[in-house]
């Protein structure tokens, strides 16, 4: 079996970090020992994926421990605030700080706090594969895939979320291919989703966000599988903008829009979409394109641009959601919280 990428490590006291911002063209990891470096990598989005910036955040606390034992407050701080949609960042700084406030100051709580981060690791990693094989038993029969950003290994540890999904229908010999989403403004779809199928063996092609639709309505995808930043306590589902589009080109085709993620990406205190924080991003990454080089301008000088990161797909449009739980269908807030229930 292909193995999944390695986006995230931890050895020698440092936190090795595979620098997104460079793939495909060159695999650099990136050496961070420090909160501040961490929070550098996750704004640059060398660090990125809701599972996965949890995961970083988290050893970003230990290793300011390491660091500075007076240091707790002031790295959950600034962690905390680096990415505001994703919650797996502020779940994972929440259990580390509780980690290491439950022993005395001194190396013992450093300790506690990067034992905390590694359990989390495990967790994420070992919720990748239950994803994938819930996933796969859910869409038994559908063999050509649709998906919207990158949501494999460089997103979650293990196989990912949605392409856990995918790797595993593949695995079971029920899969003709995937349309990857380029993924506008950032690429991740083109840069990372590609790389990460040609990897794995999966027969793929690229399309533009926009054809998307066009292509789901002439009946050239069977399902739309995609992962989530965040999830409201009532089903609303906050992805990689572009990808309520793909939700309502599913429903007006009658097939399946399912969204795959870890009960850690689930916000119970968060009682609709319309209470996500969405992050607005630099204007330069939509007024420029990058492609392994300088980036290059893409339209006139000084043109006023708007840049969310996510948009909010509604619950009444998701026909599943995919946890390492179980999966919730239809989405609801009784589905939601009966999945919190299980364990």
């Amino acid at each position: 079996m292909p193995q999944p990428v390695v986006a995230l490590r931890f050895a020698d006291g440092a936190l090795w970090a595979l620098d997104q911002t460079q793939l495909p063209w060159r695999e650099t990891e990136l050496e961070l020992r420090s909160a501040e470096e961490v929070v550098t990598a996750l704004k640059r989005l060398s660090i990125r994926g809701a599972p996965l910036i949890g995961v970083a955040a988290a050893y970003g606390v230990a290793l300011e421990l390491q660091r500075d034992e007076l240091g707790l407050d002031r790295a959950c701080e600034v962690l905390v605030a680096a990415r505001p949609t994703a919650v797996n960042l502020a779940h994972g700084v929440a259990r580390v700080r509780a980690a290491a406030l439950a022993v005395a100051p001194g190396p013992r709580r450093a300790a506690a706090a990067l034992a905390q981060a590694r359990a989390i690791h495990a967790e994420e990693e070992s919720a990748s594969f239950a994803l994938g094989r819930h996933g796969a038993d859910l869409l038994a029969g559908c063999r050509r895939i649709l998906t919207h950003c990158n949501t494999g290994a460089l997103a979650a540890p293990g196989r990912g979320t949605g392409l856990a999904v995918v790797a595993e229908l593949a695995d079971r010999g029920g899969l003709d291919g995937v349309l990857a989403c380029e993924s506008r403004p950032l690429l991740q779809g083109a840069r990372l989703t590609v790389y990460e199928l040609r990897k794995l063996g999966i027969a793929h092609e690229l399309v533009v966000d926009s054809a998307a639709a066009g292509l789901i309505a002439s009946g050239k995808v069977d399902a739309v599988v995609v992962g989530c930043d965040r999830v409201a306590a009532n089903g609303d589902v906050a992805n990689k903008v572009g990808t309520y589009s793909h939700a309502l080109a599913a429903t007006a085709a009658g097939i399946a829009f399912v969204v795959v993620g870890p009960c850690s990406t689930i916000d119970p205190q968060c009682p609709s979409g319309a209470a996500i924080a969405i992050e607005e991003r630099d204007p330069e990454e939509v007024l420029t394109i990058a492609a392994g080089g300088e980036p290059r301008p893409v339209t006139m000088p000084g043109t006023p641009c708007r840049n969310p990161a996510f948009d909010v797909t509604p619950a009444t449009l998701v026909t599943a959601l995919v946890t390492e739980r179980g999966v919730a269908r239809p989405v609801s807030a009784d589905s939601i919280a009966a999945l919190l229930r299980r364990r």
